[in-house]
């Protein structure tokens, strides 16, 4: 090898020694500066309200009524603990309370027949699948009550979900993106919205109830979008009304819009056999696109379900994040609701009890002067109070005096709407209605 080579090779070398010298002075340099600075200090301008849950606002935003409560010696009507079935009455802190705060429509909770389909589950499956049905596989009762919730609502198939909630916000996140809209009526449940925040759709609402309203919005927007679903409630939960179902199937129709219904309520309520809303105006279900329903109140269970086309359900089956990525339904769950299913269906008379409950509480309320809001007297009727601290204060006493009612108050609902909620189930008495409407108005 040449010297000039020799030459070049030591001047590189001598290069590449210098560099690393360089560098190992540098990283020194700057581990000395860090270790002069004391843990944290290079964060010391981040407030606290970013590292603190007691600073968190929505923590300081709860505390601001429960300070002002406490102000006023008011005691906490929520969480209270009940012992037992709560069903007509409840037992609380050892006594018998007539219950209006629960969903336990017709009384399927608690049921002999209900329990026994439970305990022969855990006898036969465990308590729990342990994995996503994709990963640890079916068991057959999960798809026993998928079919019987199918045959229900007269459609090709369903899935069931673990949560109602995560239900919507798992089927709308999925199946509607950037490019699509969703409107839905202005009351419509917060899983709703939090499912149309996850898909990144357009959101629009449109006045409670108010098809025309709808009507014209899809008339001047729907052309912008690809996918347009609208979204409404067979019974709305708050104030006790029901949407004009074939109307929307018209709108939908006409717009070339997908149309959901949520019949968390109306399951088992609505209808001669508690199918509800669709059996309700005598249509075919068929004409509803998503049908979306609970587990945890007519039928005694807990969990949500989607039912429709078979390409619906297969796409959310293998798609949707909330059942590939979730747990199957224990299949104790499932067997109480597809035993719940049978006794709602083999016993009708449950349902048009509930029905005619319904009507006479709405009756005795408004002939007491009670505001009662839109309520239809299905299952759910509001006492409006207009005010969150009266509603408080009044459903406390009507506590002291036997009667478990809870307060629907701000921001649930706009200060002026805050109210009492009373749920009707298929076991309340005739005497009882009326004691309880009684004592609301004397209270």
């Amino acid at each position: 090898m040449s010297k000039s080579a020799f030459s070049l090779m030591g001047n590189a070398r001598d290069e590449l020694a210098k560099r690393f010298l360089n560098r190992k002075t540098q990283q020194e340099a700057q581990d000395s500066q860090q270790a002069q600075i004391r843990p944290g200090q290079q964060w010391s301008h981040i407030s606290d309200n970013f590292c603190r849950f007691d600073k968190h606002p929505g923590f300081e935003k709860i505390m601001v009524p429960q300070a002002a409560a406490n102000r006023l010696g008011l005691a906490n009507p929520f969480f209270k603990s009940h012992d037992g079935v709560a069903s007509a009455t409840t037992q609380i802190a050892g006594r018998t309370f007539i219950n209006f705060s629960s969903y336990n429509y017709l009384g399927l909770s608690g049921h002999p027949k209900i329990n026994k389909a439970a305990k022969d589950a855990i006898d036969r499956y465990g308590t729990s699948t342990s994995a996503s049905r994709l990963v640890a596989g079916e068991r057959p009762v999960q798809r026993e009550l998928e079919e019987a919730l199918a045959e229900l609502h007269d459609v090709e198939d369903c899935v069931v979900f673990v949560s109602g909630h995560a239900t919507n916000v798992s089927t709308i996140g999925y199946l509607f993106g950037p490019k699509d809209l969703v409107i839905h009526d202005a009351l419509v449940h917060n899983s709703v919205l939090e499912g149309i925040k996850l898909s990144g759709a357009a959101r629009r609402s449109f006045a409670h109830n108010d098809c025309l309203a709808l009507d014209t919005l899809l008339s001047e927007i729907r052309g912008q979008f690809e996918r347009v679903l609208v979204v409404v409630e067979g019974l709305y939960s708050m104030d006790g009304d029901i949407p004009d179902l074939p109307r929307l199937i018209d709108i939908k129709t006409r717009h070339k819009a997908f149309l959901m219904v949520d019949v968390a309520h109306s399951l088992g309520v609505l209808g001669q056999t508690g199918r509800g809303i669709a059996e309700h105006y005598g249509i075919s279900s068929k004409a509803v696109d998503i049908w979306m329903g609970t587990l945890s109140k007519t039928l005694a269970s807990c969990g949500g379900y989607i039912a429709g086309t078979q390409a619906l359900i297969q796409n959310l089956k293998y798609s949707a994040p909330g059942f590939v990525y979730s747990v199957g339904i224990a299949p104790t769950l499932a067997a109480c609701a597809l035993e719940a299913i049978k006794i709602m269906l083999a016993e009708p008379e449950r349902v048009a009890r509930l029905r005619e409950r319904g009507s006479q509480f709405l009756a005795l309320a408004k002939q007491h002067g009670v505001d009662t809001g839109l309520s239809q007297g299905f299952a759910v009727t509001p006492a409006i109070i207009k005010s969150s601290l009266k509603a408080a204060v009044l459903s406390n006493r009507l506590f002291e005096q036997g009667l478990n009612v809870q307060p629907i108050i701000y921001p649930a609902v706009e200060e002026r709407a805050a109210r009492l909620r009373f749920f009707i189930s298929s076991l309340h008495t005739e005497a009882q209605l009326r004691t309880a409407v009684e004592l609301l108005t004397n209270g």
